[in-house]
């Protein structure tokens, strides 16, 4: 299965996982981001939008980890 990465734009996120929409939304809500609907999902990349939103390289990991746990399970 192909793992979430930091330079994946949010949109393409959801898109490669939709069965996984609601758990990836979660997390993404945790971190701080109100992605989903937002229209810079469209180009943002998920590491721009955590370091837009404050985040460092070690919470940026941890968003990464969660993702990818989330669409595992």
């Amino acid at each position: 299965m192909e793992k979430i990465n930091k330079d994946m734009t949010i949109q393409e996120i959801f898109y490669k996982f939709p069965e996984k929409r609601d758990a990836l939304a979660d997390v993404l809500m945790n971190a701080g981001l109100a992605c989903v609907g937002c229209a810079s999902a469209q180009f943002e990349t998920l590491e721009q939008g955590l370091l837009a939103h404050g985040k460092d390289q070690e919470s940026i990991d941890n968003v990464l980890s969660n993702l990818n746990s989330a669409v595992s399970a």
